[in-house]
């Protein structure tokens, strides 16, 4: 049941008017805002912080929304004053109620805070790394998620965890004016709003949260990158990420993903890659299913999928054919080739997308038996 915490002097009519709200299960008072800062610490489904007498938003607060950017927060003052409405808003105030303090606007903005609450439960979230550039890890991560798009016929988020200079815009077709990186600097009013400001709709049904066009000021906060991830995530019924191998701050923020996906081809140091990044994987995340699969399937190379199978120490669980043309095509027209189903480099994301979704394949896909199988490169 859902627990509301008050920072301020004790009001036992305050307290009365807040469990009259039939909304809330539990009261508790809290002196000290810094025990919330913790990131392991338990936060409250809604922070009120009563201000009144005061002229000024809790310092702490701001590091609060920092550490725990779904925080659902709201302020109470003895007046809504233009210059500490404005301050609160920087910090991550979600909700302001001011003096006279009625219960049907108290009952309406816990009603509201509750309901995000509610709302944020989200969905899994899938991430592709590279085991090397340039074996296509962007163009399967952006099929995927146009196929997670179709299937769950909502938007999916496509998150390039490429701090600076990532493709995924370009191969969606999408024209961000925002980033990741504004994600990150706003860690202190990260909510849903903001969210929405900051990813850029795309044709294909993927909503795309970009990479900057230019570098970070300032090295980031392994914990700020995995606090966006799970907001974000918390927002949408899937979430793909398109992850930098070479980034150390990137691949240590995994902690919401439910599969890691290595993507590797038939090349000798890829492979070698490939086996190094998977034990690694498996290591920082014992928890989490990581699994590999085979970009531009060569049937003739030297180094069979039994071998790469070896390296990695798993089953290659997809091996898509090699149509580097077409995905070459698909990528300067920005559109995904998932959208199409007559090619089989498009049955293959849909394989692999419905696999890592849990989703049986489609009549047609299951009527066609091993034909399907062998678009999927399933073994």
């Amino acid at each position: 049941m859902p627990l509301l915490t008050i920072f301020g002097s004790r009001d036992a009519q305050l307290e009365d008017l807040v469990r009259a709200s039939g909304r809330i299960s539990s009261v508790t008072w809290l002196a000290d805002l810094t025990a919330l800062i913790d990131p392991k610490a338990d936060q409250p489904d809604v922070l009120l912080l009563d201000v009144r007498g005061g002229h000024q938003v809790p310092a702490e607060l701001a590091a609060l929304k920092r550490q725990h950017p779904s925080a659902n927060v709201m302020l109470l003052a003895s007046a809504l004053d233009p210059a500490l409405m404005l301050e609160g808003m920087r910090a991550g105030v979600n909700e302001y109620l001011a003096e006279p303090l009625k219960q049907p606007e108290l009952d309406a903005a816990i009603a509201r805070l509750l309901g995000q609450r509610t709302q944020a439960t989200g969905g899994p979230v899938f991430a592709f790394v590279g085991a090397k550039g340039g074996v296509g890890t962007t163009t399967t991560a952006i099929n995927v998620a146009t196929v997670l798009a179709k299937l769950a016929k909502s938007p999916t988020l496509l998150v390039d965890l490429h701090l600076a200079y990532g493709d995924a815009a370009v191969f969606l077709g999408g024209d961000a004016r925002f980033s990741l990186l504004d994600a990150l600097e706003n860690m202190h009013r990260l909510d849903s709003e903001l969210l929405k400001s900051l990813v850029v709709k795309t044709g294909s049904g993927v909503e795309l949260l970009a990479s900057s066009d230019r570098p970070a000021i300032r090295p980031v906060d392994v914990r700020q990158v995995s606090q966006v991830v799970k907001f974000a995530a918390s927002q949408y019924s899937y979430t793909v990420l398109d992850v930098p191998r070479s980034d150390l701050t990137v691949l240590d923020s995994l902690d919401q993903v439910s599969n890691l996906v290595v993507v590797a081809n038939q090349e000798l140091a890829t492979v070698r890659n490939a086996g190094r990044m998977a034990a690694a994987l498996r290591s920082r995340y014992p928890g989490t299913k990581v699994s590999t699969v085979i970009n531009r399937r060569d049937g003739s190379s030297e180094i069979a999928p039994r071998d790469v199978e070896k390296a990695v120490g798993g089953a290659i669980v997809h091996q898509f054919p090699s149509d580097y043309r077409l995905a070459l095509t698909a990528m300067h027209k920005g559109r995904p080739l998932a959208l199409d189903n007559h090619n089989q480099l498009s049955a293959s994301f849909t394989a692999l997308a419905r696999e890592l979704a849990g989703v049986a394949p489609a009549k047609t896909e299951r009527a066609s038996g091993g034909f399907m199988g062998l678009l999927s490169g399933r073994r």
